[in-house]
Formats: C-alpha cells, sequence, structure tokens
C-alpha cells in the first residue's frame, strides 16, 4: 500500500489555491457523460450530491432511510465554526486553523485543516444563500457563540437545530438537481459491498432494505460519506442506523483505515440510566457557555442538588483551567467529569454522573433569554428526564459521540482505492485525536462543496467518459459473497439451533469496548479485548438468532450484518489503540501520563497517522505509517489553564 498524500509544495496559505489551479478539468459537455455513485445523504453527501449535479455530473444517491431529510446530521445541535470574525475579538483563518490542530493535539494533517480553515467562510455564505436559519443580533447580522477549545465566538447556530437546518438545505440542493434528473434518488438501499475491477472503484453492491433485492450499481466514481462508527461501543449519540459496514467493507476491498483508535468521548450526554438503554442522548456542547459544571466536594454527597451551599461545590472545570473555564475542548472535560466521578464525588444513582447548572445564567440573564438560546434542547432534557433544567442543574456524563479516525484519504479526499472518495467524518483527515465541537458540520459541509467537486473533476479527467455497466464478473462475484454472508447469519434460524439476539453480542461487544477501550486504556486491558472479541465473534456466528428472511423488510438481519461488521472492525479499533502507547486527545493510556494527571503525547515516537491494510481473514493487518510535520504549529504539551 501505497501513502502519497498529494499536498501541494508551497506556503499553506496557497496550497489550496495551488490545487486548484493544476488540477485536470473536465470540459462541461464532457461532464454529462459522467456517473459518480454518493453513498450517504448527510451533510456531507447531499451537499457532494447537489454540487456534483449543478455542475452536470449524473449522480445516483444511496440513502438507507426513507427520506434523505433523517440522516444523522440532523442530530448536531450546537452549531457550525467559520472564521468570519464578526465578533471582532481576534479571531482568523489562521487562528481557526490552529485551535483545529491543537484541539486534535497534533494529529491532523496541517494542509488539510488550513484548508478546512479557508473554506469555511464560504459555506456561512452559501447556507445563508439557502435560507438557513441562523440566529441573528438585534441588528440582524448573524449572531456567534463560544464553543470549546476557542476562545473567541466563531460558531454560527439555529437554536440547538443546526444539523437540521443546515441539512434541509443540502437537503433543498439536492432535491433541486433530482429534479432536474442529475440526481437520481435511492432510498431505503443499503451499501453491501464495493466493487473493485483490477484494483479501482467502478460500483457497488446495494440491498434494497423493502424487497431484500440485492442489487448492483456501477459508476467512473464512487463516493462514501456514510459517517462515524461509534455505535462498536453499542451505547453512543449516535443514531441507531449509524454504522460501519459501508467503510469497513471498502476496507477489506483494498482501502486504508486510519486511526480506528480515535474516538470522541462527548463530555455532556444524559447519563445511562439502566441496562435496557439502546443509545444515548447528547446535550448540546453550547450548552457549557452558560452552564456551569460541578460536584459536590464532599465524597458520596447524595443531597438534592438546590441543597448543596455554594462553598460545598467544586467547579473544577473552573478552578483547573481558569483561562478556559467550562469551554475546555471535549476530551479534557471528559477525563475530569470520569476523574472526579472516580474519585468519589460523581453524582445520581449510578454516581456516574456531574451538575451542569444554568442557576447563574438564570439569574444574570433572566429565564427569557436563556430560553431563547437553548429552549428546545431543555424541553428535550425535561421530556426525558422529567426533571427542569431551569430549576435544577442537568445530570450529564461523557459518552461515545463522533469518529476522528476513517477511510484514509489523500488532499483530494481518495481513499488508497483510485476511484474511491470518502468524505466527512467516514474519512480521518480533519480531526487529529480530538474534534473540536461545530466543526463536524464544518467539515461535512467543506468536503461536499468545496472539497470533492474540484479534486474529484481531477481524477475523471483520467477515465474514458464511456457508458458504465454491471457485466464485469467482479460484480456478480461480490453480489454473491454478499447473499452468502445473509444465509450464514440466517441459518441459525431456520436450523432451530440459534440462541441469542443480535443485540445480546452488540451489547456483550460494546462493553468490552467501553471498558477497555473508552476514555482510559492500558496495555493489559486491550490485550485482555484483543483475546476477548474474537471469542464473542466467534459465539455470534454460532449461536445468533436472525428471524425471519432475506426477501422482506427485515431489520433484525440489517442489525446482524452491521454488528457482524463491528465484531470484526472492533477488533481493528483495539489493535491500533494497543500499538498507540501514548495519550493523546481523549484517549488516555494510563501508562502515559503527566505528575498532574493530564494526556502525555509522545511526539518522537507516534507523530504519524497509523493506516491499516486488510491482509485477509484470519491475517493480522498490516500497519503504515504517514508522517506528520508541522510547519506553522509547533506541537507543543496542550495548556487551557
Amino acid at each position: 500500500m501505497q501513502l502519497d498524500a498529494k499536498i501541494p509544495e508551497g506556503p499553506i496559505a496557497e496550497k489550496w489555491d495551488k490545487c486548484r489551479f493544476s488540477n485536470k478539468l473536465v470540459n462541461p459537455a464532457n461532464k454529462r457523460k459522467y456517473e459518480v455513485i454518493i453513498v450517504g445523504t448527510g451533510l456531507a453527501g447531499a451537499s457532494a450530491a447537489a454540487t456534483l449535479g449543478e455542475l452536470g455530473y449524473n449522480v445516483k444517491s444511496f440513502c438507507i432511510q426513507d427520506s434523505p431529510r433523517r440522516a444523522h446530521s440532523i442530530a448536531a445541535q450546537g452549531g457550525i465554526n467559520a472564521a468570519k470574525n464578526y465578533q471582532g475579538d481576534g479571531d482568523s483563518i489562521f487562528r481557526l486553523f490552529y485551535d483545529t490542530v491543537k484541539g486534535g493535539d497534533f494529529r491532523a494533517r496541517e494542509a488539510n485543516v488550513y484548508r478546512l480553515a479557508q473554506v469555511s467562510n464560504n459555506i456561512i455564505d452559501q447556507c445563508v444563500a439557502q435560507g438557513v436559519p441562523f440566529a441573528r443580533e438585534y441588528g440582524g447580522t448573524l449572531a456567534n457563540r463560544s464553543f470549546g477549545g476557542a476562545q473567541v465566538s466563531r460558531t454560527f447556530y439555529a437554536r440547538g437545530q443546526t444539523g437540521q437546518q443546515l441539512l434541509l438545505g443540502a437537503y433543498t440542493a439536492m432535491m433541486r438537481q433530482v429534479a432536474t434528473g442529475k440526481v437520481k434518488m435511492y432510498t431505503r438501499r443499503e451499501m453491501m459491498d464495493l466493487v473493485v475491477v483490477d484494483g479501482v472503484a467502478k460500483g457497488i453492491i446495494v440491498r434494497n432494505l423493502v424487497t431484500g433485492e440485492i442489487e448492483k450499481y456501477s459508476a467512473h466514481a464512487v463516493v462514501l460519506a456514510t459517517g462515524g462508527y461509534g455505535n462498536v461501543y453499542f451505547l453512543s449519540t449516535n443514531a441507531m442506523a449509524s454504522n460501519v459496514t459501508a467503510a469497513y467493507r471498502s476496507y477489506k476491498r483494498g482501502a486504508g483505515f486510519a486511526n480506528p483508535c480515535f474516538v470522541q468521548i462527548h463530555p455532556t450526554c444524559i447519563p445511562v440510566h439502566g441496562e435496557f438503554q439502546s443509545k444515548l442522548t447528547l446535550m448540546s456542547e453550547s450548552l457549557r457557555n452558560d452552564g456551569r459544571v460541578w460536584v459536590p466536594k464532599a465524597k458520596g454527597d447524595k443531597r438534592h442538588p438546590n441543597d448543596i451551599p455554594e462553598d460545598e461545590r467544586d467547579y473544577y472545570l473552573e478552578r483547573k483551567y481558569p483561562s478556559f473555564g467550562n469551554l475546555v475542548p471535549r476530551d479534557v472535560a471528559s477525563r475530569n467529569a470520569k476523574q472526579a466521578c472516580d474519585e468519589g464525588h460523581g453524582i445520581g444513582e449510578t454516581g456516574l454522573g456531574v451538575y451542569l447548572d444554568f442557576a447563574d445564567a438564570i439569574k444574570r440573564d433572566g429565564l427569557d433569554v436563556v430560553m431563547r438560546k437553548y429552549g428546545n434542547l431543555f424541553h428535550m432534557y425535561q421530556k426525558i428526564t422529567d426533571s427542569d433544567p431551569t430549576k435544577e442543574p442537568m445530570q450529564i456524563y461523557p459518552a461515545i459521540h463522533y469518529t476522528m479516525g476513517g477511510l484514509w484519504v489523500d488532499y483530494h479526499l481518495m481513499t488508497t482505492v483510485p476511484g474511491l472518495y470518502a468524505t466527512g467524518e467516514c474519512n480521518f483527515s480533519d480531526h487529529g485525536a480530538n474534534r473540536l465541537g461545530a466543526s463536524a458540520l464544518m467539515q461535512g459541509l467543506a468536503d461536499g462543496y468545496f472539497v470533492l467537486p474540484y479534486t474529484i473533476g481531477n481524477y475523471l479527467a483520467t477515465v474514458p467518459p464511456v457508458p458504465t455497466n454491471t457485466n464485469d464478473p467482479a460484480f456478480e462475484a461480490a453480489a454473491n459473497e454478499v447473499k452468502d454472508q445473509i444465509a450464514k447469519l440466517l441459518k441459525n434460524t431456520k436450523s432451530g439451533k440459534g440462541g441469542q439476539t443480535v443485540d445480546h453480542y452488540h451489547k456483550e461487544l460494546g462493553k468490552i469496548m467501553w471498558d477497555y477501550c473508552g476514555m482510559a486504556r492500558k496495555k493489559e486491558g486491550l490485550e485482555y479485548a484483543l483475546k476477548r472479541i474474537p471469542e464473542i465473534r466467534a459465539e455470534f456466528w454460532e449461536n445468533v438468532v436472525v428471524p425471519g428472511s432475506g426477501q422482506e423488510l427485515n431489520q433484525s438481519l440489517e442489525r446482524a450484518g452491521r454488528v457482524a461488521d463491528f465484531l470484526e472492525f472492533g477488533e481493528l479499533l483495539v489493535r491500533d489503540a494497543l500499538q498507540r502507547e501514548e495519550s493523546c486527545g481523549g484517549h488516555f493510556r494510563e501508562e502515559s501520563q503527566t505528575e498532574e494527571n493530564e494526556a502525555k503525547r509522545d511526539d518522537a515516537n507516534f507523530s504519524y497517522v497509523a493506516v491499516w491494510e486488510y491482509k485477509g481473514q484470519g491475517t493480522a493487518p498490516a500497519l503504515h505509517k504517514e508522517p506528520l510535520t508541522f510547519e506553522y504549529v509547533t506541537p507543543s504539551q496542550r495548556s487551557y489553564k
């Protein structure tokens, strides 16, 4: 596997312009002859489909939901970053770049991150033109709020519904192209495999989730915009349908998987309340603008929070990090919440929670002002917990959220398989070991609107503009492999010998992942997980019960296929965590910490992207390393004090 990042030479501020000018172009008449498959209709997928359709390409767009509007991007709450500097508080493209590289604990490519900061301002203009209802100041100008990891206000928002409003903008742009015939929409389809012919991506195999039919589709290029893999932990803030299947099966066809152990632990989630939960609920990081995080100073203090006097509360983030206070990055806030609970100061029935208190903000600004900012979030919290956050503090605890790891891509967003691209959360490229809040929406839209449309033409210009088809034997072979796996998943039910549900094994895997490869990790625990996961996988294939058939709508079968991939991918994730013998971002190796119990990086030995190459079932994957060099931001011990 050759890793050529294709980063242009020259000053960092000129690299993207240089790349765009040097790229080969496809003339408008020829664009009509090319077909592009885009899998996923979230912000990255919908914006790419809209833009490529507008350019004249023929786009085939696939989503597993009944409508593109149900993509998980709608769940994003707090905002989207851009370096507009409307507040006049010292922001700039370089500061956004600097904050993002530092926030990622110096484990991201400088060139990619700078480009992200560069195009961020265009995203806001694009979305305003689409009618996205961003919050505005009294005079009509767009409002900004602050977010973790930055000392400037650069986050644009639409109350606590920013992801939904941005997706509606991208969706309407895409549906305009559907109406013109340039984008063809395929709903209720799940990508089951990538078709590679002579080392080049030529199409995909999907399952029609309504009829069960296995379908084959060809194109000149394939774009994956399928989101992250946080559900490998079972409990996460992700939608239940979020999965790793498209990315992982592309990995098995030759696409390198980069930094799979880099997962985001979000500090502001509603705590786990029982064994029968299927997911966790995120409360926006924007709440930390006005909410103060604290725990009782006395261990095991079970009094009602309103009965605990001010001098008996520990506002630990404000105490430890006076410069940033409650607005430290997510990994720092998460690790400190865990530490407070581990030391016996946790709240709630489980002791796994801390308070997020709005009493001071309500007293200072008035309830009306606070509700205008966060009203829908407060209502959501109250519906789930039956507790009113305007009258008593929220209870929060860290949970698995975003994933920084993903398919390896070069500067053009192409994977190690020619013709296969990965955008948004599906790729690894922009966030290093920790994503700053409000940067996910920024990356998804940057990739779809302003990066991929420029770079995909460079590849297509080298591909003959002849019609594609699914006649190659590789399509039939891939379809048969999919059918064989489905038959294997259903065999225990048919024989009557199966014994456990899909969720049983998913929960077992998730518990292993959280306990041994979650916020805190150590060599012995990771080695145990590497031993235990293959055992769970063997039990799964021997005993899982999947009712129904493959020729119908069968959600148990859908989940079974995804969990089968999680049971393989989980092992890859743990293997990656084991080889990275350093603490960085939210990935706290207990063997690597400072005297103050902060994460301790090892730049001398681990300043690289870990890229894994599939070597076959039962064979250990090969590790390749893309060295990370820093010319503009000097790696240093992160300090938010």
